[in-house]
C-alpha cells in the first residue's frame, strides 16, 4: 500500500505554509487527491515532484535575464 500524507504532513515535509499546499494542489501544480473535503498526497508522488520541480517550472523570483525587476529581486 502506498504511503499517504495529509496536508499538514506535506506542509512540514516541504517546509511551506499549508495555504501554499492548498493553492498548489487546487491548481494541480502539486500532485494530490481530494477525498471528500480532505487532501491526501502519495509520498512517492511528492518526492518525485520535488526532484522534477526545477525542470518543469522556473524558480519563483528567478529573473528573465533581461534586467527586469520583480518583487523578489534584490536589485
Amino acid at each position: 500500500m502506498k504511503d499517504l500524507l495529509t496536508l499538514s504532513e506535506v506542509s512540514t515535509f516541504l517546509k511551506v505554509p499549508k495555504s501554499t499546499i492548498y493553492k498548489l494542489a487546487r491548481e494541480r501544480r502539486l500532485p494530490g487527491h481530494k477525498v471528500g473535503k480532505h487532501w491526501r498526497f502519495v509520498r512517492e508522488e511528492i518526492e518525485a515532484w520535488v526532484q522534477n520541480a526545477g525542470a518543469e517550472e522556473p524558480l519563483v523570483g528567478a529573473g528573465s535575464g533581461n534586467g527586469s525587476r520583480d518583487r523578489f529581486s534584490l536589485n
